[in-house]
């Protein structure tokens, strides 16, 4: 769920939820953003893209899986979104990669490989200072560069990451605090998950949780990739691909502990 107006996002969860479980839920705000590609009348944020080669620090080794490079997807500039996420950024990585196990290889290679374990996903950070371009290794793929506009929102959780324990709930009226926010916030709920989003709460809206939790709570949000068919990639039927990282290791700056998973229809 995307805000433009933390005001009136305030002011929904209010008036449909009421004042305790609204005041709960919109506690539960985080600060993102929407991503598109830059125009002529949309600046692009930083070195903030889609596609294109990897911005690595020298000597860096580009990320592989039982010998089989990863393909770049985006690179989010984070020096550039700072100012916006605040306090919710507790370090400064500089630039992030963001790879997945996607070569260009025939099918019945494909086929052998294991893209369910997490080290076919990695985030990749770099010293802006020192990254250079790394074009993508034979058999990778390499999406288009697109300059990345982002357009500065408030989220709240879809119901699927909202737990019972995260607002109050009436269990005569709602089987849990996810039926409460489906039922009364219908509208509003998953509708930005065909878009491309960082930080913030991902858009899950295929009935599964996309925030896994411990004892820190919810992980963080990194990034959210729908199909792009003019990038040319996809995540099955019209799927989603969602980056995220426990808060711990978030906040020490370790983005080893990154996973990612993709849910479609």
């Amino acid at each position: 769920m995307e805000f433009d107006d933390a005001t009136e996002l305030r002011r929904q969860c209010a008036e449909r939820l009421g004042e305790k479980a609204g005041g709960q839920f919109a506690a539960m705000a985080r600060r993102g953003f929407r991503l598109s590609p830059a125009t002529d009348t949309t600046q692009a944020a930083g070195r903030c893209r889609l596609g294109g080669p990897a911005l690595l620090e020298p000597g860096t080794p580009w990320p592989e899986l039982d010998g089989v490079p990863l393909s770049l997807l985006a690179v989010l500039d984070t020096d550039a979104l700072a100012a916006w996420l605040g306090d919710e950024l507790p370090t400064r990585p500089g630039l992030l990669n963001f790879f997945s196990l996607d070569p260009d290889v025939p099918y019945e290679v494909y086929r052998e490989l294991d893209t369910y374990r997490p080290e076919a996903y990695r985030v990749v950070p770099a010293d802006p200072g020192r990254a250079v371009e790394i074009a993508a290794p034979v058999p990778a793929r390499s999406y288009p560069a697109t300059s990345v506009h982002a357009a500065e929102v408030t989220m709240l959780p879809d119901c699927w990451d909202v737990e019972d324990g995260d607002v109050d709930f009436d269990a005569d009226e709602h089987w849990g605090a996810a039926s409460l926010i489906l039922t009364e916030m219908a509208d509003l709920d998953g509708n930005t998950a065909d878009s491309h989003c960082a930080f913030g709460w991902p858009d899950t809206s295929y009935t599964l949780r996309v925030t896994s939790r411990d004892a820190d709570g919810p992980a963080i949000h990194l990034l959210q990739l729908a199909s792009d068919a003019q990038l040319g990639w996809g995540w099955g039927d019209v799927g989603t691909l969602y980056f995220t990282i426990p808060v711990k290791a978030f906040t020490e700056g370790d983005f080893s502990k990154a996973t990612a998973e993709g849910q479609c229809c």
